[in-house]
């Protein structure tokens, strides 16, 4: 069942000890080491010294979301870039980490895909949608201002109903909001010109395991299929590359 509030505290019925939390992810490492690691140490010397990732994927911090097991990928395949609400800030309003990744993703690791992934249930969504929860966090209210366009289409463009999912519809215009401000990075922007760079835009059910990605010849989601194309956002090049 999803949380009603925006950005859901602990649960202190079922919440684990500091000490008992911390020592479940020790344990891990510690199984990962002696059982993990020695089936696949030349995985791991051949990445060593080097990476080559298949894609960019900038997606939610929410701890549901867990890209290299979406996707089945291994180490070394995806450079993952996680923040609340996958929010891309406009290239110049606000040069941080997110913008230092997407520099380097491209420019210095050559990525051929970018794919921005929101998700169902997403408790940044549901602060957008209720900005009066976030007063004891200003700084997360601050960074959420990104995804205010988003809001505003939703608002004024959606029939919202009492039927109407207006969670799910925020969080796709979201995405696609995030797209638009991915597009502003000048490395970005150059690669897309000519042919050399793919955006994707994704929202994963995590009830469902489903993800629709954006389409932006038909301005719609649809759900990713061995049926069908792979939906694309990426426009249309308009140079051949040098």
């Amino acid at each position: 069942m999803s949380n009603t509030g925006p950005l859901p505290g602990p649960d202190e019925n079922t919440q684990e000890s500091a000490d008992t939390a911390l020592r479940h992810i020790v344990d891990g490492f510690l199984r990962f080491r002696q059982d993990i690691f020695p089936t696949q140490e030349a995985l791991f010397k051949r990445l060593a010294n080097a990476q080559n990732p298949r894609a960019m994927f900038i997606t939610c911090a929410d701890s549901r979301i867990v890209p290299e097991l979406i996707t089945q990928s291994s180490p070394g395949d995806l450079f993952v870039t996680r923040n609340v609400g996958n929010v891309v800030p406009p290239y110049g309003q606000m040069n941080g980490g997110v913008s230092t990744a997407i520099e380097f993703a491209v420019m210095a690791l050559g990525v051929q895909h970018i794919i921005i992934c929101g998700h169902s249930d997403c408790g940044a969504m549901k602060a957008v949608m209720n900005p009066e929860t976030l007063e004891r966090m200003p700084t997360v209210k601050a960074w959420l201002t990104h995804a205010e366009v988003a809001k505003k289409v939703v608002a004024e463009n959606c029939p919202c109903g009492a039927a109407h999912d207006t969670l799910g519809v925020l969080t796709e215009e979201n995405v696609v909001a995030q797209l638009d401000h991915l597009r502003t990075h000048p490395s970005v922007a150059a690669r897309l010109a000519s042919g050399q760079l793919f955006i994707h835009g994704w929202v994963y059910d995590i009830e469902t395991c489903e993800i629709r990605a954006y389409d932006a010849d038909t301005g719609g989601f649809r759900p990713i299929s061995q049926d069908a194309p792979l939906p694309m956002a990426t426009p249309k090049p308009r140079y051949s590359p040098r």
